[in-house]
């Protein structure tokens, strides 16, 4: 039965391979021939006596009232020469006579001893030869399209049909004896077509059928690679290829495959996995020796101090082989107990050989966490002791955040002080209002948190506390004093009294009529006289009046014992002392309730 799907693909057409064989057979074209039979004609093919020869030509007695005649030139070197008495098979060319009309010479018929030989092997061929019959013959001729094969008569074996995978130059085949299926015959034009691909394809489907029943996991079988990926190798075992990956290839790590196997070299793999269905194998090589990882809880306890080289780098941490296929990981956090390690390879890079110590292994992940700190002692164990509540230490501001600034006052040791332990009495809204990023500082260790690993410092216990000492002696309630509009709010107005030290100046407070907006009153930078109602050392605010100003003391009152009576004729209600408050903070309330 003819192959359609491979004749369809065949790269020469109809014509062009038919003149090719044509032309094979001496330039008589197939339909041509007369295959014997009827009278004398040309293109017929008869037996024919040997009756002379000499230096050119053949005389044949071919049964006509002419001789024919054969050039000599028609038996090739290493064949028999021709004898007189002889028969042979002769293709007639032509009945014309050769040499002219002349009235001494007779006509000769043309004749070929060549051609009838074709022939006759044609007509012996399409006897014994049928469609998907298994051929064998020798490469002879390239031409356009494809190869002529001799298998007894030139037969046209197309380019694509030469192997699986089409050759960079079919013309390598000529003079090689191959074997190809018989595609299509063409009995009407006397022309084969062959496939050598046609053949080795379903050999290989053959072999493969027989392999795929025979393959179990488990077995060692050995293969030759014949092509190499990225992620592995193919390896044909006789008849299908399986596929080796790169990470079945080694216990230990390999950058590519080409570093444990070559093209064409035979190795024994083991079967991993048989997929019948879709036919694809997994193999390994690896897996022909025991992993490494059976014996590394034994090996390699938690807590063990081990060596080991760096053999990857990445930005979370550094991978570290202890042995062939046992690797471990330090991460970035576990590299130092002080520094700050942007990246790993500040302190490590490839090759480097380091100690570390076993963190924790997982044996079925085959995954191993390991310590590179955890070789030294942690300055944090002895910290508490090193800086108890008191120490004065020097430290660098190194971050500047808006809570506070964290001062290193030792390498990877950092305080934090507190925007609220900065100033005694100034309202410090951002840290860096008083420090700097860098700037080397004194501080005060106010607490430590060995555990959470945190450290308390203070500015402002450098020195002693002015609202415990000097703000109460120095400013008395009743006391008239100038100070400096630096906030107003819709309760009322913060007035600077010196350097960070501010009261507050509560609306009601600011005229004798009832002020419904402070900035009609007064401007921020307005130097503004007041007086002090109170002074609160325990919540550390003061209580001002700028109404009271030029009240008479049996008026006002210091503490307001007289104010209801004031207050009647301004028509503004009277506060008790014990209702006044103030501060130097925004949102602790009104200073004064009025």
């Amino acid at each position: 039965m003819v192959n359609r799907n491979l004749i369809r693909g065949l790269d020469l057409k109809q014509e062009e391979w038919e003149e090719e064989l044509a032309e094979a057979m001496g330039g008589t074209a197939t339909e041509e021939i007369d295959w014997g039979g009827g009278e004398l004609a040309v293109n017929k093919i008869i037996d024919g006596k040997i009756l002379r020869i000499d230096n050119e030509f053949v005389l044949v007695d071919v049964g006509y009232k002419s001789e024919g005649i054969i050039p000599l030139s028609e038996w090739e070197e290493g064949e028999d020469p021709p004898e007189v008495g002889q028969h042979v098979k002769v293709l007639i060319e032509d009945v014309e006579d050769v040499f002219g009309r002349t009235e001494e010479s007779r006509g000769m018929i043309a004749l070929s001893k060549r051609k009838a030989e074709k022939i006759e092997a044609w007509l012996k061929v399409m006897e014994t030869v049928h469609e998907n019959d298994i051929v064998t013959g020798t490469v002879t001729r390239k031409i356009k399209g494809g190869l002529l094969v001799d298998i007894g008569v030139n037969v046209f074996l197309p380019a694509s049909q030469v192997d699986i995978r089409r050759p960079a130059d079919i013309g390598d085949y000529i003079g090689r004896t191959i074997q190809c299926i018989v595609l299509k015959i063409d009995d009407a034009r006397r022309n084969i077509v062959v496939s050598r691909r046609a053949l080795i394809e379903t050999e290989r489907a053959e072999k493969k059928a027989q392999l795929l029943s025979t393959l179990e996991v488990g077995q060692l079988r050995k293969g030759v690679v014949k092509n190499i990926a990225e992620f592995g190798a193919f390896v044909d075992l006789g008849g299908i290829d399986g596929l080796l990956h790169i990470t079945d290839m080694s216990w230990g790590r390999i950058g590519h495959p080409s570093e444990m196997v070559s093209i064409d070299q035979e190795i024994e793999v083991q079967i991993l996995h048989v997929d019948r269905e879709k036919e694809k194998i997994a193999l390994g090589l690896k897996q022909k020796s025991a992993s490494p990882w059976e014996t590394v809880e034994a090996k390699y306890p938690v807590g063990s101090a081990v060596r080991g080289t760096v053999v990857n780098v990445m930005s979370y941490g550094a991978f570290v082989k202890l042995e062939e296929g046992i690797e471990g990981l330090v991460h970035i956090s576990e590299m130092s107990w002080t520094k700050r390690i942007s990246h790993p390879n500040e302190l490590v890079h490839i090759d480097d050989e380091i100690d570390v110590v076993v963190l924790n292994i997982d044996k079925n992940k085959q995954e191993i966490s390991l310590g590179m700190k955890q070789t030294q002692a942690n300055p944090w164990d002895k910290v508490a002791e090193r800086y108890p509540p008191g120490t004065l230490v020097k430290g660098t501001v190194r971050n500047l955040t808006n809570y506070g600034a964290f001062i290193e006052i030792e390498e990877g040791i950092d305080g934090l002080l507190h925007v609220s332990d900065m100033s005694w009495t100034r309202k410090i809204s951002h840290p860096s209002e008083v420090v700097e990023k860098g700037q080397t500082i004194e501080c005060k260790v106010l607490s430590v948190d060995q555990q959470r690993r945190r450290i308390a410092l203070g500015l402002k216990q450098l020195e002693e506390d002015p609202w415990a000492t000097d703000i109460p002696s120095k400013y008395q309630p009743g006391q008239l004093v100038t100070g400096t509009v630096t906030k107003i709010t819709n309760f009322g107005v913060f007035v600077g009294l010196e350097n960070g030290l501010e009261g507050l100046l509560h609306i009601s407070e600011l005229a004798d009529h009832k002020v419904e907006n402070a900035e009609e009153i007064v401007k921020v930078g307005d130097q503004i006289e007041v007086k002090i109602l109170r002074v609160d050392a325990g919540e550390r605010k003061i209580g001002l009046s700028r109404k009271r100003v030029d009240w008479a003391e049996e008026e006002g009152g210091a503490d307001g014992a007289a104010a209801p009576s004031a207050s009647s004729s301004s028509g503004s209600s009277s506060t008790s002392s014990s209702e006044l408050k103030g501060g130097v903070s925004g949102d602790s309330g009104p200073l004064i309730k009025g």
